[in-house]
């Protein structure tokens, strides 16, 4: 069975959910998700850093940060353009205060410590990427090794090249979910690859190029450059669009 899709983790309901301008009578309507609004009360409000932020959600740090930009962008439109604000919805649990890596601070008024770096930091992870001769292969669906790296905090702690077994498109997804990985680094990737990592949990970050090893420390550091949108640019001669129906790319 698929492992459900990964949650971000909020402490607690906002306490207004819709502001409206007074000045306008009619307005846009901008939805900011509750793990968009949780990502700007820990780091405006409540001071921490991204990094704090993303363990505190239980995220990647790139990820966390995408959600940061995400809801700094909608505030300006709100603030540029006098739109209505309301903060609902989004892929989120509700933290009950009893988790290990929790990092709710005092001053929220809930249950749960804040709790030194060192003694959160200790999370683990694995972390994948498409490899071929030290490089970040390029094509996802065709890819015959990863590099699998265990992940202890910000440190690595082990690495190992596992061959995909023959494994295609279709079944790349439920390889890496048996291998416990928690975040993909690649090339190119269809959009049904996409949404099969997604539905399992796994954290993508496509459009990457060059040495596998360094793309893995800069992702460490939260330095990482990737493309969200990058897509398979793989093609096998002439007329070959690299659609769904052959092997599962984005690229029709």
């Amino acid at each position: 069975m698929p492992r459900p899709c990964k949650q971000r983790r909020i402490c607690s309901y906002p306490a207004c959910s819709r502001f409206i301008p007074l000045e306008k009578e009619e307005q846009q309507i901008v939805i900011m998700t509750l793990d968009e609004y949780e990502s700007i009360r820990l780091i405006d409000f409540e001071e921490m850093t991204q990094e704090e932020c993303a363990a505190q959600m239980n995220l990647a740090r790139t990820t966390a940060q995408a959600i940061y930009g995400s809801a700094r962008k909608k505030l300006a439109q709100c603030i540029v353009t006098g739109s209505e604000l309301r903060i609902e919805g989004g892929n989120y649990v509700l933290c009950e205060g009893n988790l290990k890596s929790c990092r709710r601070n005092q001053r929220c008024g809930n249950r749960c410590l804040r709790r030194r770096d060192s003694e959160w930091r200790s999370d683990k992870m694995k972390i994948a990427v498409t490899y071929e001769d030290g490089q970040v292969f390029q094509h996802f669906g065709h890819c015959e090794n990863f590099k699998v790296y265990e992940v202890e905090g910000d440190e690595i702690r082990e690495e190992k090249v596992v061959s995909a077994e023959g494994n295609g498109h279709g079944a790349l997804a439920g390889f890496l979910m048996n291998q416990d990985v928690n975040v993909l680094i690649c090339g190119g990737i269809g959009g049904g690859a996409r949404m099969a990592l997604a539905e399992i949990g796994i954290d993508l970050y496509p459009g990457v190029t060059g040495n596998a090893d360094e793309a893995v420390k800069e992702f460490l550091k939260g330095t990482l450059s990737y493309d969200a949108d990058a897509t398979c640019s793989h093609h096998h001669g002439g007329d070959h669009k690299c659609g769904e129906d052959k092997h599962g790319c984005a690229g029709n």
